[in-house]
């Protein structure tokens, strides 16, 4: 793993990226100490809930009795002091 301090960094930006996105690791370090690492990027996959997941929630949310008015309303009345 290559380590520079904050100063030499700063000088080399370009090629401390470059290393990283060939796979390198790179310590940076703030009087002999590593305070930051440039390390490669990991994509992550956008996860999705299972189908089955979603369709149980929205019966849940079905089978709840409504008390007429939503939280918007709510939230507004007692915004507008109606609530006092």
């Amino acid at each position: 793993m290559a380590v520079y301090s904050i100063a030499k960094a700063k000088d080399n930006l370009s090629k401390l990226v470059d290393e990283a996105a060939a796979g390198e690791e790179v310590a940076i370090t703030r009087h002999g100490k590593v305070i930051a690492y440039v390390r490669p990027a990991v994509e992550r996959p956008i996860r999705q809930p299972p189908r089955e997941l979603v369709a149980q929630i929205v019966e849940r949310a079905k089978s709840r009795s409504s008390h007429g008015e939503n939280a918007v309303d709510i939230i507004r009345r007692m915004r507008d002091g109606e609530f006092d």
